[in-house]
């Protein structure tokens, strides 16, 4: 038995975000552990002109504040994204604002972008370059908006001209449902305001510091009507559209196999009942995209068989979060190890030419 699931009944009585902040702290303390082999070769794939040793990053929303990135590396995760972060900080909603459904491996959350804003993310990404740590690993950055503002492209592009010299990737969140207002942004026409305000910030702030421009990409929700999904698309495939799509942010349906005294709560639903729906509207977009933008899957991934579905259903990389609470660490070494005999099982040579073979 794992050390996790033998420290288990313990976590499980801690209150769910206290265990989450012992978490953090045990990682950024460098207790983590480290990926003891090497990845299999046929999990390598090429995205946003970099490679990537294997697809699978850690989601947005464990490491708000950038306080242990590189430990998450260590564990084998090929990027990781922190946030999200807005410009200032704010505390995010009342608690009690996260739950445990452990009879559907699921999480409710409320969190309401709880950070600790702009200033703290720069200094600890800015730390982590430098002479101690030449290589470092792909870190993207979560971007979200105060909760009174009064001007979200204008917070958009904030957090990009601070942090896009020191990311990886920047990831415009506008599908949060624990932020009033913030969903509606996910019309053409404020997608079109947000993302030329992101863009243009990202490039003055690159050109300045004299450094590559990371890609831009844009988080949706699972809970589209036809006509934002439409939007959402046409957005993409336009000129000065979104470097890619991930796929997708956490529900607000509640599913009737839920169970627990937690099922109810209001807040975004994430875990295995998110793998269905959000699989769905991946293979969706892939389709009507054709394939011309990069997808990272994310929603429900707890082990090779829900990874593989998601490259097959059009994703190049996937994330995952909630399934870390319930399995831990020991999660992504056995993830890895059967998505690659999945690939070979099926004649695949190597992940890229599996991705979107599934998406009809």
């Amino acid at each position: 038995m794992s050390l996790y699931r033998l420290a288990w009944p313990l976590i499980e009585r801690l209150e769910p975000e206290n265990a989450h902040r012992l978490a953090i702290k045990v990682l950024a303390s460098g207790f983590g552990g480290r990926q003891k082999t090497p990845d299999d070769p046929a999990l390598a794939v090429e995205v946003f002109g970099r490679r990537f040793p294997n697809p699978v990053g850690l989601a947005a929303g464990f490491d708000k504040d950038a306080e242990c990135p590189d430990a998450c590396l260590r564990l084998g995760f090929a990027f990781t994204e922190v946030g999200a972060v807005t410009p200032r900080p704010q505390a995010g909603n009342a608690k009690p604002r996260l739950f445990r459904l452990p009879e559907n491996m699921a999480v409710i959350n409320r969190m309401g972008f709880n950070n600790q804003g702009l200033e703290a993310m720069t200094a600890r990404l800015g730390a982590r370059r430098g002479p101690s740590n030449p290589n470092p690993g792909p870190v993207g950055v979560n971007l979200g908006v105060n909760r009174d503002s009064e001007d979200a492209p204008a917070d958009y592009a904030a957090g990009a001209r601070a942090l896009a010299p020191l990311a990886d990737f920047l990831t415009v969140n506008v599908s949060s449902p624990n932020t009033a207002g913030l969903r509606a942004l996910q019309s053409r026409a404020n997608l079109t305001t947000i993302l030329a305000a992101t863009r243009e910030a990202r490039d003055a702030a690159c050109a300045e510091a004299g450094c590559p421009t990371p890609p831009l990409l844009l988080k949706i929700a699972p809970d589209l009507t036809e006509e934002d999904l439409a939007d959402i698309v046409a957005t993409a495939l336009e000129d000065g559209g979104p470097d890619g799509l991930i796929i997708s942010n956490t529900t607000i349906a509640r599913p009737p196999q839920l169970n627990g005294p937690h099922r109810a709560e209001p807040g975004g639903l994430s875990g295995r009942p998110l793998f269905e729906a959000s699989t769905a509207l991946l293979s969706e977009v892939y389709r009507r995209t054709g394939g011309k933008l990069p997808l990272i899957g994310v929603g429900g991934i707890e082990d090779g068989a829900t990874a593989y579905a998601k490259i097959l259903a059009g994703a190049s990389l996937i994330q995952l979060y909630t399934a870390l609470v319930f399995k831990g660490p020991e999660l992504l070494p056995a993830l890895k190890h059967d998505l690659a005999e999945r690939l070979k099982a099926d004649g695949f040579e190597t992940l890229q030419d599996a991705i979107g073979a599934g998406a009809d």
